[in-house]
């Protein structure tokens, strides 16, 4: 009944990003050479443990990508038929080029498209998830509200977080001239009306690191590491790393008890604001 495309934007060129949060310049090969790195250790291995195998993950990367990158991309990927690369003239194509991909592959009469971040990971039940929502709906997002954030700098701090319209947002719809979920920036599904939330499941993992545009850690809470990999699973190498350093719950408990106060304010402002009418909705 439907096709299900994972959605991932690499390092494509953006007037507007330029900057990550600490005022380094961004799309540098070292830049470039990070979030490889990040990749590697986070992302894929989260996508390719997925239970549910039935999508397709889309990677968006820019034309200028030079060829010792483009390899290690490809060497990577090299046995999972189900990821495309795609090499594009920067974000002002970025959405057409979905599009037009779709066009010419999806056959299914619906679609299901979602997005995550090439740094951050998602739980191996994430897809399933997603795909228990769909009802055949002509037009609806999907907003998974809970799940964990993990710095990996200076210290290694892992906790709880609930967070409205986030980067790890869906969108079912009939496959007719399809928006596709990158339609929006993730902030801005506030303003729809079509949308439902999963709430009773923690699906994403978002990773804080010195590279990030502009998040920091304000996850909270007495999370073991080893619980939670059995859900979430990243390389081996990273794995031992987090097991070895992570910092013990008590040496930032303060730090979790004004994140927890912090991150639940937010979260149901928002939700009021959504109630109130307060964003412009479509």
């Amino acid at each position: 009944m439907f096709d299900h495309y994972l959605i991932t934007r690499f390092n494509l060129r953006n007037p507007q990003w330029d900057l990550t949060k600490n005022k380094g310049l961004l799309l540098t090969d070292e830049w470039m050479d990070n979030r490889l790195w990040l990749f590697e250790s986070f992302c894929f291995p989260s996508v390719i443990s997925q239970k549910n195998k039935n999508f397709t993950w889309l990677l968006y990367l820019d034309q200028s990508t030079t060829t010792e990158f483009k390899e290690r991309v490809e060497k990577l990927i090299a046995n999972n038929s189900f990821i495309k690369v795609f090499y594009i003239d920067g974000m002002s194509v970025f959405q057409s080029s979905i599009q037009n991909y779709i066009a010419q592959n999806a056959t299914k009469p619906f679609l299901i498209t979602s997005r995550i971040d090439n740094d951050d990971c998602v739980s191996v039940n994430y897809i399933d998830e997603i795909q228990k929502c769909f009802s055949q709906q002509k037009y609806e997002a999907i907003d998974i509200l809970k799940g964990y954030t993990l710095q990996i700098e200076p210290n290694i701090l892992l906790g709880k977080k609930e967070h409205i319209f986030n980067p790890f947002i869906s969108l079912i719809e009939k496959n007719e001239n399809p928006k596709t979920v990158w339609s929006n920036n993730h902030t801005q599904w506030k303003r729809e009306r079509k949308i439902v939330q999963i709430k009773d499941k923690r699906l994403w993992l978002s990773i804080i690191h010195g590279k990030n545009k502009v998040n920091e850690f304000d996850g909270y809470g007495d999370v073991s590491w080893n619980d939670l990999k059995k859900d979430f699973s990243v390389s081996s190498k990273i794995d031992k790393e987090i097991s070895d350093n992570i910092l013990p719950y008590k040496k930032w408990r303060f730090l979790s008890m004004r994140n927890q106060w912090y991150v639940t304010f937010g979260f149901y402002l928002k939700i009021v604001k959504k109630k109130l009418g307060l964003y412009q909705l479509k």
